[in-house]
């Protein structure tokens, strides 16, 4: 493995942790201290589903797209958190408390449909769940 590309993943992780995504900034930054072209640590940053190139809200909510989970009626999943939330995948609520993404793969297929609030895992979701879960963080 190239040594410039070693501890690459780690820094934009560590960036993500800190400020809640990684800036064009960081990305730059990283570049440089790695002697890699912007565009090349962009296309990293923007690979990985759990690293953010804009800022995310408070609580990140994140939907598991896998094949068990679609096939367990992620749709129906995607439609409560939405209408609970108020927002779609890919956006951040008007008050910067949610995030609303969606991801491949959280590794939690026999708990399908499963969803990601934070680093907090729920499985076997239905409607009154999410409501549950949702609600709990807006207090």
């Amino acid at each position: 493995m190239d040594r410039r590309r070693e501890n690459l993943l780690g820094k934009l992780k560590e960036a993500q942790q800190q400020n809640g995504y990684v800036s064009k900034e960081i990305i730059t930054e990283a570049a440089q201290a790695f002697g890699l072209p912007v565009s090349e640590v962009y296309g990293i940053t923007t690979f990985y589903s759990f690293l953010s190139t804009r800022p995310l809200g408070k609580y990140v909510i994140r939907i598991c797209r896998s094949i068990p989970c679609d096939m367990q009626n992620a749709e129906m999943i995607m439609d409560s958190v939405a209408g609970e939330i108020g927002i779609g995948p890919g956006q951040t609520t008007a008050d910067g408390k949610f995030s609303f993404e969606l991801t491949n793969c959280i590794g939690a297929c026999d708990l399908a449909p499963a969803m990601l609030v934070d680093h907090e895992l729920y499985g076997h979701l239905t409607p009154d769940k999410i409501t549950e879960i949702l609600r709990a963080c807006k207090t």
